[in-house]
């Protein structure tokens, strides 16, 4: 086994010429904004219709939730049927509207919106829960008084729910940005970044360059790459956001 060989900075001079590189880091930012903003926004959504008080209530929050609850193995295991060609569900829908069928986690431009789409799936009524939470602080007597001066719903939103609910969007956000670049086990189990690394995400790729290819000093320097895109997060949300945001009523 030769000895390690140390090479100072060299390892980073190599990512800005590395083109699998680059097209990870693509791949990321197209998963960051492919997913965070539907996800979180769908949360919203989510928990503004289902924070009224009615019998279908509770079934509807456990139906939502549920996803939360599945292994991603079992989460992965079922979108995998799902985008099965020829007798996953997508495929039986499509060929009786189109006629034809697509393959959905084999094709470079559908299969990173596919393994989007799982992520939105499994993570919505995660971050719903806290959104509901947000909403039951909220005091009522705001809205009382919002409606005795007239606002209409839109309104409401807008005047009273929206600001109130800007700590819980800036916690969910962050969290939900963090966690589209910890993404690896639907990779690993749905396409194994491929096709063409179409699909391969940062995190991935750390695994492949380290457990695969055994660079264990190019794997290091991914990683503190990734540290430092996760901070860069975290700075620019307290940072930016943060001063937006109202933590009184």
């Amino acid at each position: 086994m030769a000895r390690p060989t140390f090479i100072g900075l060299g390892n980073y001079a190599a990512l800005g010429t590395d083109p699998i590189f680059r097209q990870v880091l693509e791949n990321s930012g197209e998963f960051l904004i492919g997913t965070v903003p539907v996800t979180v926004g769908l949360a919203l959504a989510l928990a503004l219709l289902l924070n009224r008080a009615h019998v279908l209530t509770t079934p509807f929050r456990t139906a939502f939730f549920y996803p939360t609850l599945l292994p991603l193995v079992g989460a992965a295991a079922i979108w995998l049927f799902v985008y099965t060609p020829g007798y996953g569900l997508m495929d039986v829908y499509l060929r009786r509207i189109v006629g034809g069928g697509v393959n959905w986690l084999g094709s470079p431009t559908l299969a990173l919106p596919a393994v989007m789409i799982l992520t939105v799936w499994k993570n919505a009524g995660y971050y719903m829960l806290f959104y509901l939470a947000g909403l039951q602080t909220i005091p009522a007597e705001l809205y009382e008084a919002a409606r005795i001066e007239g606002a209409a719903w839109t309104q409401q939103f807008r005047a009273v729910t929206w600001p109130l609910l800007g700590p819980t969007t800036l916690f969910v956000l962050l969290i939900a940005s963090i966690n589209a670049f910890q993404a690896v086990d639907q990779i690993f189990l749905m396409t194994g970044g491929g096709p063409d690394n179409r699909t391969n995400l940062l995190l991935f790729y750390i695994y492949q360059v380290g457990f695969q290819f055994f660079d264990l000093g190019r794997a290091a320097t991914l990683t503190v790459f990734l540290l430092a895109v996760l901070m860069a997060i975290a700075a620019a949300s307290f940072g930016f956001l943060e001063r937006r945001i109202h933590y009184e009523v």
